[in-house]
């Protein structure tokens, strides 16, 4: 497919450039900085001229999409005011959705946030593990645009049968390199609780979106995306017991077991993580995997 990933520079979006042209795919980068290389263009998503004429052509390079993956943003509560926050996200994914529309594309796949899901966690979750079925709990205004960016995903595919919006609710994104920092969460439980010790490395961060490009059907589905094991050494039960024990568990939990259910981007999108930490071994050049 003639594919544009927005934010195609960042932390996720770098290997999520990569992974789809190893898949085959023709890929525009967007975003607001980088370096001048085919493939990428600079863009500013808070502009809509700008954005829905990038989606209509850009000189020799295309003449059309496919599908857009939207990965920019201010991507976390407390690096901007939060008025900065909502003014930058909101806009820019809207900008996003309605030139993809306008441009007649009909497959549009975006990160939305596990925030949305309650962290941090002050008020305890209804369950655990946690899963796509309980409305949204946003605690921040990052989260807020997240939860509102989903119920503007629903009435944009109600308008428009045909349209395809899938919402990937990641993690926190971790690089190969960030795994040196993880035995040191072993020491205090209550420091990763934030968001159910769940992490997402960046490599299964993008089977996912490649995955949603395949299976996205007409209509719009939420999919929590994390791997399949936590960021501990300890047992999930153990850290589900001390930290939540009023919070009822609803499975008998793997040893490690993620507590952000992946249950359903498995069902519905064949999602497989492939990546743990728990195989990183920094002496070595490259991790192993799983």
């Amino acid at each position: 497919m003639r594919v544009a990933v927005t934010g195609g520079n960042g932390k996720l979006g770098r290997t999520v450039v990569r992974r789809l042209r190893q898949d085959g795919h023709e890929v525009t980068s967007l975003d607001r900085t980088g370096t001048r290389e085919p493939g990428f263009a600079e863009v500013d998503l808070r502009n809509y001229g700008q954005v829905v004429d990038v989606f209509l052509g850009l000189e020799d390079r295309h003449s059309g999409l496919d599908a857009v993956v939207h990965l920019a943003a201010i991507p976390a509560p407390g690096l901007a005011p939060d008025a900065a926050t909502f003014e930058n996200n909101m806009q820019a994914t809207y900008n996003v959705f309605q030139a993809a529309r306008r441009a007649g594309i009909k497959k549009i796949v975006y990160a939305s946030s596990e925030t949305v899901l309650g962290l941090p966690f002050d008020v305890d979750p209804p369950y655990i593990p946690v899963d796509e079925e309980y409305p949204a709990r946003p605690e921040s205004t990052y989260s807020l645009v997240k939860h509102l960016e989903e119920q503007m995903a629903v009435q944009l595919t109600r308008w428009d049968p045909e349209l395809s919006i899938t919402g990937l609710r990641f993690s926190n994104v971790m690089d190969p390199e960030d795994y040196e920092e993880f035995p040191g969460f072993d020491a205090d439980a209550r420091l990763r609780k934030w968001n159910l010790w769940g992490y997402i490395d960046g490599r299964d961060g993008a089977q996912a979106v490649a995955r949603a490009l395949e299976h996205g059907t007409p209509g719009f589905e939420a999919f929590i995306i994390a791997n399949a094991d936590t960021v501990m050494s300890r047992s999930s039960a153990s850290l589900a017991a001390e930290v939540f024990p009023g919070v009822p568990v609803t499975k008998e939990l793997g040893e490690h077991e993620t507590l952000l259910s992946i249950d359903k981007a498995k069902r519905l999108l064949g999602y497989a993580p492939e990546h743990s930490w728990r195989n990183y071994h920094p002496l070595r050049t490259t991790p192993t995997e799983d």
